[in-house]
C-alpha cells in the first residue's frame, strides 16, 4: 500500500479544522471579494449574502446597488446552495439525525421557503482601471437559473444563464468601477423534472431546496484587450513502444476590444518554448494552436507515461500561456496535463474493454456520491481519494453530479480513472423514455451548452476514460449527435459510451455495458455465475445492496425506535435506507438472509456484528469474481460497485459510511484488491493468483488449509516456485470434494514470496449447504434464493483468546500505528474476524479518517499477524486501541509511543 504522507497530512489537519470552524453569524457581511490580481487573473466570489425574494422584494437594480443594506441576510460560502447556505447559519438542526429532514421538506400554510426565487448578493473590490482592462463575470453553474445583476444593470437573465453545468462569461467593464462593486443573482428554484439541474432519485431523500444556487461558484475574471480560454493539450502516444508523444496545444484568443489588436501568444509546455503573433479583428475570437508541424519540438521523445494506479507513477506536465498587445501583458492561460492513451474496443461477446496506453485494464470502480447538498469540502474529497487508493480500486464512475475541477485533479494525481456521464431519469432522460417529456429549442441550447462545458473542464485530465452520454437510456438521435458532434468540436480524444445499459446510438456504436443488477441482497456465490450482474462483460454499476455501518454511526443516524426497528421489524421501511418511494427503503432481502445464514438476530449489536460479516463475504466476492473471469472465455472487463459512498448517512450502497468509518464492506473490498491477490472461487472450488500490476512476479509460494469448525485442519497444500504475469491470473489449485467436513468449515489461502515475505491472506467460511438462486424468477434488482447456506454454527465458537499490543511512532506530522494481534497456542478457539479501530481516548470518538494496512482478521490458536494504521497527528493526546470480535469479548489497550529515528523526525 502506497500512503502519500504530505496529502495525509493536508486531508486530517483540514477535515479537523473543518469540524470545529463556526460558521458567520448571520447577518454579518462578509469582506469583499478583492480582485486586485491584474490582467491575467480570476479570483473567485468568496462569500455571499442570501435570502428569500418573497422577504427581499425589492428590485435587482435595488438589490445589487451599493446602497442597498442586505442587514438581516443570511452569510454563506462561495459555493452554497440554499439548503447549504441556512446548514452553514444554523438554521436546521441535525438534517441527516433520524427523520428531521421531513420537517424541512414539509411544507407550512405558504408552501415552502424554496418554492420561489432566492437572492445572493456579494460585493467585489477593483483597482483603479488601466487604459485596455476588462473585468468579466464568469459562473461556472447554477442551479437551475439565475438573472445576473452588476451595480444596478442587469446583465443577463435566466434563459441565458441556466442549468447545473454551463459555464457563462459576460464582459462587465462598462458597469464596474475602482472600488467596491456589487453582483447578485436571482437564482430561480430548482427541480430536475423540468430542469437540467441535479436529481438524486433513489440514493437518498431529495434536497429540500433542490439545490438551487450558485454551487460551482462565480469568478471575477481580469483581462487585457486580448483574453485566453479554453487552453488544453492533446497528446498523441506512440503504441507500444511508449517512446514517443506528439503534443498539440490549443487555446482559443478573444479580442475583446472594437478595435483590432496583435497579440503575440508566447509560454512553454513540457520544457517546449511556444511564440505566435496573430491579428485579431474587433470582436473576433481565433483558435491558434500549436502541432509538431509548425513546432517540431513538441514531438518529445521518452515522455513520462501517466498510468492508473497500481499499475506505475503518474507523472503530469504543465503548459503556460501569456497574450501580449503592444508589448503589455493582456492575458495568460495554463493547464496540467498527462501523457498517456485510453482507447477502447468491444469484445467478441459485445462487451467493452478499456485499454490504457494499449494495455488492456479491468475496471474496478464504484459510484460517487457528493454531499447530499452539494457542500464544497477540499479536505473531505482528499480523504475521500485516500480511501478509494487505500481500497484498491482504479476507477469512479460520476453518473451525473459531476465535480468541479479539484476532483479531477485529485484523481490525475492518485491515477485514478474517472468514467464520467449524464445521469439517468428525470429531465435528462425524459425525452428518451417512452412517453417522456420531450426537449424544447431552450434544453437543448443548455444541453449542449453543458457537454462544451464538461468537455472543456475534463479533456486536460489523464485521469478521465470516457464520457457516457446516457445513463438508463441512450438519448434519442438528434441529442446523441449534438453531444457527439459537441465532444469532437472540442477536441474530445478519449471514448464517447452511448449509455450504462447494452443499448447504443448510430453515433457511438453499442455501449458494450450492462445494467443487469442487483442492487439488493443475493449470497456471494451470485457474482461466479453466468447470468444476469454475474463476472462477465462491463457491470456498469452492481452490488447486493445494504451496507450496515458500524454501531457507532448508527447511534448517529438512527432514533432508538429506529435502530430497534432495524433488527427486529426489518420489513418496515428506514428512512436512511433510499427515499421514501424507492424500492431499496426497504431492506428486508439483506435481513431475511442474514436471519436464515447466520441465525435470527439477539440484539442490535447481535444484527450490526453478523452484517459486517455478511457485508465484508459479499463485497470481497464481487470484485474477486471479476477479477479470477477477467482471462476467461467471456471475459470480465469493469466492474462498478454501487456505490463508493453516500451522499447523506445511509443504510445501502457504500463502501464507507458517510462518517467515512471503515467497516466490514470496506475492507472486504480492499482485500479482493490487494496488488498480488490469492483467493478462492465459490464456483469451481479453484485457488486463483491475481497480479493487478504490471510486474512479474516470481517465484512465489502458496499454502492451501481447509479448517472444520473447531480449527483442525481437513486439507493442506502447498505450491511452490510459481510464477505471476503482470496484469493478469493464474489458477494454481483446486480444492478436493472432502468428506467429514464441519457444516461450516474455513478455508485459509496465504501467499508469499520466494523469500517468505507475506504478500496476501485470505480467510473464507463456508457452508457444506450451499446457497441456491431461483434465477428463473430475477427481476431488475435481485435474484431470489430458495434455500441459504447455514452459517448459524459460527454462533457456537467458543470465547477466543487474543492478544492485542500496539505501539504509536510520531512521523512528522503524521501518527503511525503499529497494532499486533495474536491468539496463543492456549486459546480454546480461533479469533474470528477481529476489528481494530482506534479513539482519540478511552471514552472519546474514533479516529477518522484514517488509512489501516488490513483489518477485520481471522486468526487460529499460535497465530499473529500486524497492522499499521496512519492519520493525522492528535497533538499530546495518546490514543487507545480498541478491539472487538465476533467471538472474543470487546477491550480497549493503550498505546505505547515509540520515539521516532532521526530520519522520521520533523
Amino acid at each position: 500500500m502506497r500512503i502519500l504522507a504530505t496529502s495525509v497530512l493536508m486531508i486530517m489537519l483540514a477535515l479537523a479544522a473543518s469540524a470545529v470552524a463556526p460558521s458567520a453569524r448571520a447577518g454579518t457581511a462578509a469582506a469583499p471579494t478583492r480582485a486586485e490580481g491584474g490582467a491575467g487573473s480570476t479570483i473567485a466570489v468568496a462569500g455571499w449574502q442570501i435570502q428569500a425574494s418573497d422577504k427581499a422584494q425589492e428590485s435587482g437594480a435595488e438589490i445589487s446597488s451599493a446602497a442597498f443594506s442586505a442587514q438581516g441576510w443570511y452569510p454563506v460560502s462561495g459555493r452554497a446552495t440554499v439548503m447549504a447556505g441556512l446548514l452553514e447559519n444554523h438554521t436546521y438542526k441535525d438534517v441527516f439525525y433520524s427523520d428531521n429532514l421531513r420537517a424541512v421538506q414539509a411544507p407550512d400554510a405558504s408552501g415552502t421557503v424554496f418554492v420561489n426565487p432566492w437572492w445572493y448578493r456579494s460585493e467585489f473590490t477593483l483597482p483603479a482601471a488601466t487604459h485596455g482592462r476588462h473585468t468579466l463575470l464568469r459562473s461556472n453553474g447554477i442551479i437551475a437559473s439565475a438573472d445576473v445583476w452588476v451595480n444596478g444593470h442587469l446583465v443577463a437573465d435566466h434563459a441565458a444563464v441556466a442549468g447545473a453545468y454551463p459555464v457563462h462569461e459576460f464582459d462587465v467593464t462598462r458597469w464596474v468601477h475602482a472600488g467596491t462593486n456589487v453582483v447578485a443573482l436571482q437564482v430561480h428554484p430548482a427541480d430536475p423534472r423540468r430542469s437540467l439541474s441535479i436529481g438524486w432519485v433513489d440514493w437518498n431523500p431529495t434536497p429540500p431546496d433542490n439545490n438551487m444556487g450558485p454551487w460551482r461558484g462565480v469568478d471575477i475574471v481580469q483581462s487585457g484587450p486580448v483574453q485566453l480560454r479554453f487552453a488544453h493539450v492533446t497528446p498523441t502516444l506512440s503504441l507500444p513502444d511508449l517512446a514517443h508523444a506528439a503534443l498539440t496545444v490549443k487555446v482559443e484568443a478573444r479580442n475583446l476590444d472594437a478595435v483590432a489588436h496583435e497579440a503575440t501568444i508566447s509560454g512553454v509546455v513540457a520544457g517546449v518554448s511556444l511564440n505566435r503573433t496573430v491579428h485579431l479583428a474587433a470582436g473576433e475570437t481565433q483558435t491558434v494552436a500549436f502541432t509538431p508541424k509548425t513546432d517540431p519540438a513538441l514531438d518529445l521523445d521518452h515522455p513520462r507515461v501517466w498510468w492508473p494506479a497500481g499499475m506505475g507513477a503518474q507523472p503530469l506536465y504543465a503548459l503556460q500561456l501569456a497574450a501580449s498587445v503592444g508589448g503589455t501583458m493582456s492575458d495568460q492561460a495554463g493547464a496540467t496535463f498527462g501523457i498517456r492513451s485510453v482507447s477502447s474496443r468491444l469484445t467478441k461477446q459485445g462487451y467493452r474493454q478499456f485499454l490504457v496506453n494499449g494495455m488492456p485494464i479491468l475496471i474496478r470502480g464504484a459510484g460517487w456520491a457528493p454531499d447530499m447538498f452539494l457542500r464544497d469540502d477540499p479536505a473531505r474529497m482528499e480523504a475521500e481519494f485516500s480511501y478509494v487508493r487505500n481500497l484498491g480500486l482504479n476507477t469512479i464512475r460520476s453518473e451525473g453530479k459531476l465535480e468541479s475541477a479539484r476532483f479531477y485533479e485529485l484523481a490525475d494525481r492518485d491515477g485514478i480513472m474517472i468514467l464520467a456521464g449524464w445521469e439517468c431519469c428525470d429531465k435528462w432522460e425524459s425525452a428518451a423514455k417512452t412517453g417522456g417529456a420531450p426537449w424544447d429549442a431552450a434544453d437543448l441550447k443548455v444541453a449542449q451548452a453543458s457537454m462544451a462545458s464538461e468537455a472543456r473542464l475534463l479533456r486536460n485530465h489523464p485521469s478521465v476514460i470516457g464520457f457516457l452520454i446516457g445513463s438508463d437510456n441512450p438519448p434519442p438521435p438528434p441529442i446523441a449527435k449534438m453531444y457527439v458532434d459537441t465532444l469532437r468540436a472540442e477536441d474530445w480524444a478519449r471514448p464517447i459510451i452511448a449509455v450504462a445499459t447494452d443499448k447504443g446510438t448510430a453515433e457511438t456504436g453499442l455501449s458494450g455495458m450492462k445494467m443487469t443488477g442487483p442492487y439488493a441482497w443475493v449470497p456471494p456465490s451470485y457474482w461466479y455465475a453466468d447470468q444476469l450482474g454475474g463476472a462477465f462483460g462491463f457491470n456498469s454499476e452492481t452490488s447486493a445492496g445494504a451496507d450496515i455501518p458500524r454501531l457507532e454511526d448508527l447511534a448517529r443516524m438512527l432514533s432508538p425506535q429506529e435502530q430497534e426497528a432495524l433488527w427486529k421489524h426489518p420489513e418496515l421501511r428506514q428512512f436512511h435506507a433510499a427515499a421514501d418511494w424507492s424500492t431499496f427503503a426497504s431492506i428486508a432481502p439483506f435481513a431475511t438472509a442474514l436471519a436464515r445464514r447466520y441465525g435470527a438476530p439477539k440484539s442490535l449489536a447481535d444484527y450490526v456484528a453478523k452484517a459486517q460479516l455478511e457485508n465484508y463475504d459479499n463485497v470481497r466476492a464481487q470484485f474477486e469474481a471479476f477479477n479470477a473471469h477477467r482471462d476467461a472465455a467471456n471475459p470480465s472487463t469493469g466492474v462498478i460497485y454501487w456505490m463508493l459512498n453516500n451522499a447523506w448517512p445511509s443504510l445501502h450502497w457504500h463502501l464507507y459510511d458517510y462518517y467515512m468509518n471503515p467497516a466490514g464492506a470496506y475492507f472486504g473490498a480492499k482485500k479482493a484488491n490487494e496488488p498480488v491477490h490469492i483467493q478462492y472461487s465459490y464456483d469451481t472450488r479453484a485457488v486463483v493468483l491475481v497480479n493487478q500490476t504490471l510486474t512479474a512476479e516470481h517465484g512465489l509460494q502458496a499454502r492451501i488449509r481447509v479448517r472444520n469448525l473447531d480449527g483442525s485442519v481437513r486439507y493442506e497444500q502447498r505450491v511452490q516456485d510459481l510464477d505471476l504475469a503482470g496484469n493478469g491470473t493464474r489458477q494454481v489449485a483446486t480444492l478436493p470434494a472432502l468428506a467429514g467436513l464441519s457444516p461450516t468449515y474455513f478455508v485459509e489461502l496465504e501467499l508469499a514470496s520466494a523469500d517468505a515475505r507475506p504478500i496476501s491472506r485470505n480467510v473464507y467460511w463456508l457452508s457444506t449447504q450451499a446457497d441456491t438462486l431461483d434465477w428463473v424468477h430475477s427481476n431488475w434488482y435481485l435474484t431470489p434464493v430458495t434455500h441459504y447456506a447455514d452459517l448459524t454454527a459460527l454462533q457456537s465458537l467458543p470465547t477466543a483468546t487474543a492478544e492485542v499490543r500496539a505501539t504509536l511512532q510520531h512521523e512528522g506530522t503524521q501518527d503511525a500505528v503499529s497494532v499486533t494481534l495474536t491468539v496463543p497456542p492456549s486459546s480454546k478457539a480461533m479469533a474470528l474476524f477481529q476489528h481494530v479501530s482506534i479513539k482519540r481516548s478511552a471514552d472519546g470518538e474514533p479516529v477518522l479518517p484514517i488509512l489501516w494496512s488490513d483489518n477485520d482478521m481471522t486468526l487460529w490458536p499460535g497465530e499473529s499477524i500486524t497492522l499499521t494504521a496512519r492519520y493525522a497527528r492528535l497533538g499530546t493526546a495518546t490514543p487507545v486501541i480498541e478491539m472487538s470480535g465476533w467471538n472474543a469479548p470487546a477491550r480497549s489497550v493503550p498505546v505505547v509511543l515509540q520515539h521516532a529515528s532521526p530520519e522520521q523526525s520533523p
